[in-house]
């Protein structure tokens, strides 16, 4: 495909169906924290901040990580939860704001675990957890225990269940608020992916072993979502290879153990898979091509979001008007859009300085793009 060709972008914009509505496009808002929720309640601010993504063209909306309702999910400060009445009431506000705007939206539920240092959320000096009472390897520094780190509390199976019901509930007060479906937070070795990952997970019981053994937690935890809301009501999870602590690491090492994790997962409940990768081109396995979302769409049939520095490079944007450019970016994820590797494009930070880059990218307005900087991330734009 040629960089210059001016329907390049057209893939994009084609319809999908999701749940009980059909998506107007293919670009999905990746979920960011943002820590602009004081006291844990999203307000008026954060709303309007949605909204206006909505507005910019964003098919589907995935929201900041926000924390059931079980001790130790808060870890950073300012992050809104998805529990109480105040907090849903700011919630629904959200939902009705992105509605209004022509848009869809999803929560995404985030439980840190043992990511967790004391000092945030509503219990500020309450309970560190994880699946096992080891130190998070990214509270390491160059070898050097970093400051404020303690050991998790390994997790009783009155914890699991409890936490479990959390999600559920978390489920249904999606629904409630109005939502059009919910994500699970499975990666970046938070407590989901602290279940997932050997090294944080070393239980002799269900929920520890093996790869597969070790997605029981998960399973669990789907199954209770699924259970609150309708048939019609998507569940996406999140998951990725990386972990903090090791960006480099390989839960499955072949498609054969990615088909074997990924399984009890789709079995259970999980309509699409969000695929976190920190580069979107590069191949996940030797002899093939297929990234991680390719290969999660190939080996469960389900829908599957790609992710990973899209929309950031300036040569990615001029790509549009066929400047010579030495990135491949943009002609990559369409031809693999074209190819049917994976249905959804995820961009996080380029929609932090521009909301409305979806609109400009249909347009062929790539030059009026306000371009990322690290500014961007310090306010609501």
């Amino acid at each position: 495909m040629s960089n210059s060709n001016p329907h390049a972008a057209d893939i994009l914009f084609q319809p999908f169906p999701f749940g009980k509505v059909t998506l107007p496009n293919r670009i999905v808002m990746a979920p960011m924290t943002r820590s602009k929720s004081p006291g844990n309640v999203p307000g008026d601010d954060v709303a309007d901040y949605y909204q206006r993504r909505a507005a910019g063209g964003v098919g589907l909306i995935v929201t900041e990580g926000t924390a059931p309702d079980f001790k130790g999910a808060h870890g950073y400060p300012d992050v809104p939860s998805f529990y109480g009445d105040e907090a849903m009431a700011g919630w629904k506000r959200v939902a009705e704001k992105v509605h209004h705007a022509g848009g869809f939206i999803i929560p995404q539920i985030w439980h840190v675990g043992s990511v967790r240092k004391k000092g945030f959320g509503p219990d500020p000096d309450g309970s560190i957890v994880g699946p096992s009472s080891i130190m998070h390897p990214s509270h390491f520094i160059n070898g050097e225990l970093s400051k404020g780190a303690e050991l998790p509390e390994a997790m009783t199976q009155a914890d699991i269940n409890d936490c479990v019901s959390a999600y559920g509930k978390a489920a249904r007060n999606a629904a409630d608020a109005g939502f059009d479906g919910v994500e699970i937070h499975g990666a970046h070795a938070y407590l989901i992916d602290q279940f997932f990952w050997e090294a944080t997970n070393k239980r002799d019981d269900k929920y520890g072993g093996d790869l597969v053994q070790r997605t029981q937690f998960a399973v669990e935890i789907i199954e209770a979502m699924r259970a609150q809301v309708s048939d019609d009501f998507p569940i996406v999870l999140r998951f990725s290879q990386w972990k903090q602590g090791d960006y480099n690491h390989k839960m499955a090492k072949s498609a054969d153990e990615l088909e074997a994790f990924l399984a009890p997962l789709s079995k259970a409940g999980v309509d699409i898979f969000h695929c976190s990768t920190r580069y979107f081109n590069n191949p996940e396995f030797e002899g093939s091509n297929l990234n991680l979302a390719g290969w999660a769409r190939k080996l469960t049939g389900k829908p599957a979001i790609t992710v990973g520095s899209i929309g950031l490079d300036i040569d990615f944007l001029h790509s549009f008007g066929g400047q010579k450019s030495h990135s491949t970016d943009i002609t990559a994820l369409f031809e693999r859009m074209e190819n049917n590797e994976f249905d959804l494009v995820a961009v996080g930070r380029a929609l932090l300085s521009d909301p409305a880059w979806a609109n400009k990218i249909k347009a062929g307005n790539e030059s009026d793009i306000v371009e990322f900087t690290p500014a961007s991330m310090q306010e609501l734009i």
